[in-house]
């Protein structure tokens, strides 16, 4: 079998995720890893057992390289996700898709245009359950949509000395906590509710206004004590923390609340779902069932298992029910819908994977939030 051969871009947390999850796919070989200069490509490369190093040039110029991996801080998505479509390869793009909804517009126009497949990031689209609360909505067991709560909450930025890259608005965005994961939570509460988003009413709050920035590599001194003259006073302008309410166009409401600065909360995405026959609840930490709220019965939990689950979510499932599958299962999932369409060598009329036209979607309504918090008023998506 012919494999696709893929490059791959940065080599930060997510690079190597989406390296892993590749290697688990039978029909795609990762053969080329691209990184800000070639010394660091070559060690990254070697660390990673890929066998071309490059820098992104070279990556694109690569004639066998069909489809590239966007993993690189957010500022530079826009310019290599156009360079790679200018080259005629398929692309694959963390969110978000990039920090301007006019050049999100753009990369969505000459996608279309080029006919390759475009996919972003929103893996966590695919816990299974998360397809089965889709599932159960489009067949009517949910009933009418009455309300929408969601968090997502990390304590990764919860001390002022914590710092990256994501902090600095230049590099990440005008946003940062709704930028980064609240878009992971607004994109699912809309794909599992098919409701649109049309109104919001955003407040942020910035916790730790002064951060200390190290001047000295992080990783170079992990587990030594830092000094006082080791750090930089950087001030803060983005959000550690936002609380937005939600009108949707189905008169109904919600509210979501997002934080980078909740002790104990190290990767918490919670959504729930009540409707007229019931309520669906999914925590991201327990990723493995779902809670069924019942007003006239026993409420029930449904355990992730190809034999209870719908018939469209089985694909999504790799083992038995009781053999858990949890983060790493989503990008593969993911890839797996994406790998089908780069195989037929276009994007499909109706793609069950998110695409780039979904990243512009939550670019939206991200810039709708921000104009929000700034303005102190429902604003309009």
């Amino acid at each position: 079998m012919s494999k696709i051969k893929v490059g791959v871009v940065g080599t930060g947390f997510i690079g190597p995720a989406h390296i892993e999850a590749l290697r688990r796919l039978p029909n795609v070989d990762v053969v080329a890893l691209c990184e800000v200069n070639l010394e660091l490509a070559t060690a990254k490369a070697n660390q990673l057992g890929i066998e071309r190093p490059c820098t992104f040039d070279q990556l694109l110029a690569m004639e066998d390289i069909q489809s590239v991996h966007i993993c690189t801080p957010n500022f530079l998505h826009f310019r290599q996700a156009k360079a790679v479509l200018e080259a005629g390869k398929h692309v694959i793009c963390e969110k978000p898709l990039a920090t301007d909804v006019h050049e999100a517009k753009e990369l969505v126009d000459l996608a279309a245009q080029k006919g390759l497949v475009n996919a972003v990031h929103f893996n966590l689209r695919y816990y299974p359950l998360v397809r089965q609360i889709k599932t159960m909505r489009e067949l009517g067991e949910l009933g009418e949509i009455y309300s929408v709560l969601g968090s997502y909450l990390q304590d990764w930025l919860f001390y002022n000395t914590d710092y990256s890259w994501r902090l600095e608005p230049d590099k990440s965005g005008d946003t940062r906590a709704v930028a980064d994961i609240g878009s992971h939570l607004i994109d699912m509460i809309e794909y599992t509710s098919g409701l649109k988003i049309t109104e919001v009413f955003a407040d942020f709050n910035i916790i730790h206004k002064i951060r200390k920035k190290p001047l000295k590599p992080v990783e170079t001194y992990s587990g030594k004590m830092l000094t006082p003259e080791d750090y930089a006073d950087v001030e803060i302008n983005t959000e550690d923390h936002a609380t937005i309410l939600l009108r949707f166009d189905n008169g109904n409401k919600g509210s979501v609340t997002v934080s980078q600065v909740s002790a104990g909360r190290k990767n918490q995405l919670k959504l729930e779902i009540s409707g007229s026959n019931c309520t669906l609840a999914f925590n991201s930490e327990a990723p493995n069932e779902v809670w069924i709220g019942k007003r006239n019965s026993a409420n029930e939990l449904l355990m992730r298992d190809p034999s209870l689950v719908h018939a469209g979510v089985r694909s999504l499932i790799t083992y038995p029910g009781g053999h858990n599958e949890g983060f790493g299962d989503t990008s593969k999932q993911m890839f797996k819908e994406v790998y089908e369409a780069v195989e037929a060598g276009k994007q499909p009329a109706e793609p069950k994977f998110p695409t780039f036209a979904d990243g512009y979607r939550e670019l939206l309504i991200a810039e709708s939030i921000l104009e929000s918090s700034r303005s102190e008023k429902w604003t309009k998506v």
